[in-house]
């Protein structure tokens, strides 16, 4: 099986998506990239990863054209922007989904108000993603 999950800035939803899907299957190909990449994963969904006992500090941003001549069996958009900015992909995709989650970066208030945002999108990636491997 092997996995695209796209978003826009590939720093924090899609980063926390490969990681969780990396440890429900960890014999799956799981990749994550961005159509406008940042330049590091966002240091608090690194933190509320860590929480849950999953790290990806090895991981990080990566532009969505390095993958477009390759064969997927999904390929997953996590944000709106990046579903509507999906390039064509030249590569096998035998399914395309959409799934849009809050960006938790936008969040503000106090530093536990941003970080609880932060855990509820890790929360919320965490269910859809067991959920999508369970009706594999």
């Amino acid at each position: 099986m092997k996995i695209l999950i796209l978003c826009t800035g590939n720093s924090c939803r899609s980063q926390m998506a490969e990681g969780l899907l990396r440890s429900i299957d960890s014999s799956m190909q799981v990749f994550s990239a961005g159509t406008r990449p940042e330049k590091e994963v966002n240091p608090n969904a690194t933190k509320v990863m860590k929480e849950i006992g999953i790290d990806i500090t090895s991981q990080f941003p990566k532009q969505v054209d390095l993958f477009i001549t390759d064969e997927f069996d999904y390929v997953i958009t996590v944000c709106d922007d990046a579903n509507e900015a999906c390039p064509f992909f030249t590569g096998i995709v035998h399914h395309r989904i959409h799934k849009g989650f809050e960006d938790p970066s936008k969040a503000s208030g106090t530093e536990e108000q941003i970080i609880n945002s932060y855990r509820k999108v890790r929360d919320q990636l965490k269910e859809y993603f067991h959920e999508f491997y369970s009706g594999l």
